[in-house]
């Protein structure tokens, strides 16, 4: 019954999320990759399961008892002296369900405050924070319905703004299959002040899905997530973009104007669709190492120059797993002119006062 209810909720507050339409919006730090291993994966994964209580932050019905007693530290220094990083702990209330509290912030650096004459008057550090409560509880032995409530505080010198964003999500997890799915309904909400008086902007609300297999006999494991479902054209439109323009000069007879029409509009929906994946592939050779690559399409597309691409889009990591803490590390390519590291340390605090039987969880 009680699952049931959580549904009713969701089901009320999806029908608000799809009114709304693509565009920009505020507090975009909110889809930044927290974790380390989600930034190896290409920057985003909502299904991946293992005890890295990182993949909440993306999918809260991600949240289980294996992560009793998790705590995870991130920190990642972006581009220019842009960081940001996130903090979590889990903790599992018998008959009540599991519950994580965290908080994500971002730095943008040191400003200069000047006034209209150019004269220096100190400087100041802009920067946003979302504070993260999760709850989850199961609907079934393989299905686990989860949610998020964020309370975000955003800080521009003399702007300020707060808002509140709320995430729910479902996993499904078969460990006989080695596989698992999730979809996540994220950052609806609105902003409670505005930074300008009467001028609410739209959160980054998205939808997502994903689904992550190991194989049986192999140490490979693949995982495909889908995300900006509730926008279909992400083509970024350009004076310079002539991609999809007609070859006229080609087309000199009806029929292969016609085929040279329909090639093309196969060519941009084909572009459209891939913009909207991100694929991520794990080498686990050991369950307490693993190797993670991933690829982001719409970031090499979007970001690469065309005459050297080298590696934007790209990102690879690894971590390390021990019986009281994980070690983590990845680096992802943004850009020909940088790319972001990204440190992850997660915690068992479970093993530093219960020393004796206790055994490393092997999660497929």
């Amino acid at each position: 019954m009680s699952g049931r209810l959580f549904f009713i909720p969701l089901l009320f507050l999806s029908t608000f999320v799809w009114a709304q339409s693509g565009g920009n919006n505020t507090y975009e730090f909110l889809n930044l990759p927290a974790g380390s291993r989600i930034a190896a994966l290409g920057g985003n994964n909502v299904s991946h399961y293992d005890d890295d209580l990182n993949f909440v932050l993306n999918n809260p019905g991600l949240l289980r008892p294996e992560l009793n007693e998790k705590v995870v530290l991130n920190f990642i220094n972006y581009l220019s002296d842009i960081n940001f990083g996130y903090v979590s702990y889990a903790k599992n209330f018998d008959k009540i369900g599991m519950f994580a509290a965290g908080m994500q912030y971002i730095n943008y650096g040191n400003f200069i405050h000047a006034d209209e004459t150019g004269e220096i008057l100190g400087d100041f550090v802009p920067a946003e924070y979302s504070f993260n409560i999760a709850y989850s509880l199961p609907v079934s032995d393989k299905f686990t319905a989860g949610t998020n409530l964020k309370f975000i505080y955003s800080d521009f010198w003399s702007y300020f703004s707060s808002g509140m964003a709320f995430d729910a999500g479902v996993s499904y997890i078969d460990t006989a299959k080695l596989l698992s799915a999730g979809l996540v309904i994220k950052n609806i909400g609105l902003q409670l002040k505005p930074y300008t008086p009467g001028f609410r902007e739209p959160l980054p609300y998205d939808v997502q899905i994903g689904v992550t297999k190991k194989l049986a006999h192999a140490p490979l494991r693949f995982s495909v997530t889908a995300q900006d479902l509730l926008r279909w054209n992400l083509d970024y439109v350009s004076v310079f973009n002539n991609s999809y323009e007609l070859n006229t000069s080609i087309a000199d007879t009806t029929f292969r104007q016609k085929f040279a029409t329909a090639m093309n509009k196969v060519g941009q929906a084909g572009d459209e669709l891939i913009r909207h994946i991100l694929i991520g592939a794990e080498i686990v050779p050991h369950p307490n190492f693993y190797i993670a690559l991933g690829y982001n399409y719409r970031r090499r597309t979007e970001l690469s120059l065309q005459t050297a691409p080298k590696l934007v889009g790209m990102s690879i990591g690894f971590g390390l797993k021990l019986t009281k803490f994980n070690l983590n590390y990845s680096l992802a390519s943004y850009h020909v002119a940088g790319a972001s590291h990204h440190f992850s340390v997660g915690l068992n605090l479970a093993a530093f006062y219960k020393k004796s039987d206790y055994v490393i969880q092997n999660i497929p």
